[in-house]
């Protein structure tokens, strides 16, 4: 390939944009209301979702779309600042989490499932209104 050929290759590269990586939960979501799970949360992927683990093993981590709060979408105004407030929240702690069914019924929503989590008894919604996050997403 000549040099000129490989500049423009590289450039025309360049200017694709990266796909997003997805997150690295990759646990058994639960499959109805009412089931228990603790862990650490090790990974926040926007302003209402986020995994929990017990180890370090991606594999075991359940990703969880909270049930009692509804965060802007990252690529709106506020989405960025509702992953930060829950990242400075929960990134790290302990969690104890319930499955819930959602507004359809559903107790999954995508490739998370719905749940309630809480904090030394604190619910992470409610932390997260009380951290002065605004609501908004979809």
């Amino acid at each position: 390939m000549s040099g000129r050929l490989l500049v423009l290759a590289a450039a025309a590269t360049l200017g694709y944009a990266a796909p997003a990586h997805a997150d690295p939960c990759e646990g058994t979501l639960p499959t109805r209301a009412g089931v228990q799970f603790s862990g650490i949360v090790r990974y926040v992927g926007d302003g209402d979702g986020l995994c929990v683990g017990r180890t370090a093993d991606p594999n075991e981590w359940i990703e969880v779309r909270l049930a009692d709060f509804n965060a802007p979408e990252l690529h709106t105004p506020g989405g960025p600042a509702a992953k930060a407030a829950l990242e400075r929240l929960a990134l790290q702690r302990e969690v104890i989490c319930a499955s819930e069914h959602g507004h359809g019924g559903r107790v999954r929503s995508f490739d998370r499932v719905i749940a309630r989590c809480r904090i030394s008894g604190a619910s992470l919604g409610d932390l997260l209104r009380q951290a002065g996050v605004a609501e908004g997403g979809n």
